[in-house]
């Protein structure tokens, strides 16, 4: 028998028996670890806890009515949840009534903790318009949604103009397009009708709102012109 032959004959079998062995060790992996998803996770945790994790740390917020099964698997783990996000140096903040939560970091003077999530950086407007939005929010206490029109928002801002009217406008709608899509406060809710987030209450801090409404009123009453303060707001995304 040649070589060649003998080649040909034996190369299927052993095939066959790496094969064999790579689904041995694939089952044995999966084996070890009964949380695992995929041959090798080492991970402890569920799939949905994971999900929600990621959500977590994607940010800003997890919403109880916007993803009912990441909230529910939430919940459900709330406590490995809150010890992986310490792992971190980060903060589980939940909010049960309203149901969502979402990451901040850990505030302590015991060590020097490092910041583990991007900051965003407000304008002038961008502030403006958050605090217009909590402020209809905490008109309406005990309402189960606060619906509020783009034009209604807008109105409140005018006496923030400055230069044209065109760019102004251009200038909210870039304000608006940030509240709908980045920090996620606004949610459609009909034509040109936008329901605001309760998360819209743990943006900006009460000793920065005091701070921001005291200098919004000193140039609505035109003590200050707008384009001399100095209102940007780092906003941790949750």
């Amino acid at each position: 028998m040649s070589p060649t032959h003998h080649d040909n004959d034996t190369a299927p079998a052993e095939v066959g028996a790496a094969s064999a062995r790579e689904s041995t060790d694939s089952a044995d992996d999966l084996s070890h670890n009964p949380s695992g998803l995929w041959s090798g996770d080492t991970g402890t945790l569920g799939e949905r806890t994971r999900r929600v994790l990621l959500e977590l740390l994607k940010g800003p917020y997890v919403s109880g009515t916007q993803a009912p099964q990441l909230w529910a698997a939430l919940v459900a783990d709330e406590g490995l949840v809150r010890s992986r996000l310490h792992d971190l140096f980060l903060d589980l903040v939940i909010d049960r009534v309203d149901e969502f939560a979402f990451t901040r970091k850990i505030v302590t003077d015991e060590i020097d903790a490092p910041a583990a999530v991007r900051s965003e950086r407000l304008t002038f407007l961008d502030t403006a318009m958050l605090l217009v939005l909590r402020q209809l929010l905490l008109a309406a206490p005990g309402e189960k949604r606060v619906i509020v029109d783009r034009e209604e928002v807008y109105e409140r801002l005018a006496i923030y103009r400055t230069g044209d009217e065109s760019t102004f406008h251009r200038n909210l709608n870039g304000a608006w397009s940030r509240m709908s899509n980045r920090l996620r406060v606004l949610h459609k809710a009909g034509e040109d009708r936008f329901e605001i987030s309760p998360m819209v209450k743990f943006l900006i801090d009460e000793d920065r709102v005091r701070e921001l409404i005291a200098v919004y009123e000193r140039i609505a009453a035109g003590e200050t012109d707008a384009g001399e303060i100095d209102a940007d707001t780092e906003e941790d995304e949750a």
